[in-house]
């Protein structure tokens, strides 16, 4: 089986090292400066406690976006070398000041008022950052318009921080690769232990918000690429149902799966970003924001926990057995199943799907977002990585470049068609039969293995994944903490009907309560034999 994590100017390091100067040293002409010292410490808070801090005048934007800026330069190119950062946004200080005004104006724009966001390097946005996809062909790119999404955290009051590294063209570039590297930010690193992989392909979102780097974080997914970075890493994720958030200035892969979602280190703050970054479609199916309903007392009455994968890791029993007992205990009917295998027509359907969709969608949003005419199509991206070689390309090819680019739109389309409907009706059809004809309110499975070593040579070594069926079949999935393989996280993943956010969030906040198994990275830098 092929497995797929995928997603969604100057070097990195003159890029890091010039913005952190020029934000640390920007002053705006327009709002009074906040000289008040902080009384609280910014180090690792939640967001409900950034944001309580913020009302109470403890903490001040600024205060929280000068914290984070210093554990990039501490950090991300220095220190642990986590290399999740690729640029950092010189407004960040100035957006911050002009928030704090607002807020010292009695005007409040949102939930997310003044709280720093970390975007991954293939969102649009027009500021100074370029919108790159981590490739060489892009570099220094700069968009003419914000992605839909940023738009709107934007007008939420958010501030945006930094871009993050990511897996190279979201991990859809070719085989062989490693999670996290990209020809201009190089490789993310796991800070639970900096030898193993962060996942992808939102490496450096997911890396970004477990290192403290920030306190949210917005990936993308096409299928795994913000449930396995988050559960590798450590924290919540949420792969949103289909259209729940606009795709427009998202560099794609395939309109069929891409879906934005945000990243925390709690559900209550992954919820108050999604609040965000939701599309009037999905407004009109919430009756009250998720952040609210992620608060409430769950509703499930019966869930499905999937026990197929308990050979896969020793820890794997022990930590579902303690799940299941949690669920019992607070009322919720627990049934385990061993089964839980996708045919292997799903994958190659889905392969067939995103190679059209990717020639269909990129080549457009290359036009759309004024990429020079000499590198807009995939046929001149894949001659421009021949061209320039391992700077381009690295230590692995571009077959998925290379068989989107010789698509023909027009005389592929019929069967690209039918793969599209038949992945679709497989993905539906493994989660129905438990969802709709058994009745129940979430399937939980373990989201990924554990965190394997980084390697140039061979690429990822996944040990298994269960991301597929909900990201196929459009429906929601969470990941949240639940356990650890020795000092590498472990996330379970809740996933429920289309448009059942606010139930499976309600849930995953008990999980998070009751398991407890949030922990704070080690930065360890390798395992002693």
């Amino acid at each position: 089986m092929r497995h797929f994590i995928l997603g969604l100017g100057c070097g990195l390091l003159l890029t890091l090292s010039a913005c952190s100067n020029q934000a640390v040293a920007t002053r705006s002409p327009v709002t009074r400066p906040d000289t008040a010292q902080s009384t609280i410490n910014p180090a690792w808070l939640s967001t409900a406690a950034a944001q309580q801090a913020l009302a109470d005048g403890k903490l001040s934007s600024e205060q929280l976006v000068r914290y984070y800026l210093q554990q990039i330069a501490s950090n991300n190119n220095s220190g642990h070398q986590l290399a999740a950062i690729s640029d950092i946004n010189p407004d960040a200080l100035t957006q911050a000041r002009q928030l704090d005004a607002e807020r010292h104006a009695g005007k409040v724009r949102s939930a997310l008022h003044g709280l720093p966001v970390v975007l991954k390097a293939n969102i649009a946005t027009l500021d100074s950052m370029p919108t790159t996809a981590g490739a060489l062909a892009l570099q220094g790119h700069l968009t003419p318009a914000d992605a839909q999404l940023v738009s709107q955290l934007r007008a939420a009051g958010a501030i945006i921080l930094a871009k993050a590294n990511l897996s190279e063209w979201a991990n859809f570039r070719g085989e062989n690769s490693a999670s996290g590297w990209s020809a201009l930010g190089g490789q993310v690193r796991n800070p639970h232990l900096l030898s193993h992989s962060p996942c992808g392909s939102s490496s450096g979102s997911a890396v970004a918000v477990a290192a403290d780097l920030t306190l949210l974080a917005v990936g993308t997914e096409t299928d795994g690429s913000i449930i396995c970075p988050s559960a590798i890493n450590g924290i919540v994720g949420i792969k949103p149902s289909r259209a729940a958030v606009s795709g427009e200035g998202i560099i794609p892969i395939a309109s069929a799966q891409d879906i934005a979602g945000p990243m925390a280190r709690t559900v209550y703050g992954a919820a108050i970003l999604l609040d965000a970054m939701l599309s009037p479609q999905a407004k009109k199916q919430f009756i009250q924001p998720l952040s609210t309903a992620a608060l409430q007392a769950s509703t499930a009455s019966k869930v499905l926990l999937v026990r197929a994968y308990d050979t896969q890791d020793p820890a794997l029993p022990p930590m579902l057995d303690k799940l299941a007992a949690m669920l019992t205990a607070a009322g919720i009917e627990v049934v385990s199943t061993d089964e839980w295998q996708l045919p292997p027509e799903l994958y190659q359907a889905e392969l067939k799907v995103l190679v059209y969709e990717f020639k269909r969608d990129l080549e457009q949003w290359l036009r759309d977002y004024q990429v020079p005419a000499e590198r807009d199509t995939l046929a001149e991206l894949v001659a421009f990585n021949q061209a320039m070689g391992e700077a381009a390309l690295g230590f692995f090819g571009q077959e998925y470049l290379q068989q989107a680019a010789v698509i023909n739109l027009e005389s592929d389309k019929a069967s690209y068609q039918q793969a599209l409907n038949q992945s679709r009706q497989l993905a539906e059809a493994a989660l129905d039969r438990y969802l709709k004809q058994q009745g129940f309110d979430a399937i939980i499975l373990p989201s990924y293995g554990p965190a394997w070593p980084i390697d140039h040579v061979n690429g990822d070594a996944f040990n298994f994944g269960t991301s597929t069926a909900a990201a196929v079949a459009g429906y929601p999935s969470v990941t949240v903490p639940a356990g650890f393989s020795g000092i590498l996280p472990l996330g379970i993943s809740l996933v429920g009907l289309p448009w059942a956010e606010p139930e499976l969030l309600a849930l995953a906040t008990l999980l998070e309560q009751r398991l407890a198994a949030y922990r704070q990275p080690g930065f360890v830098k390798e395992l002693n034999n």
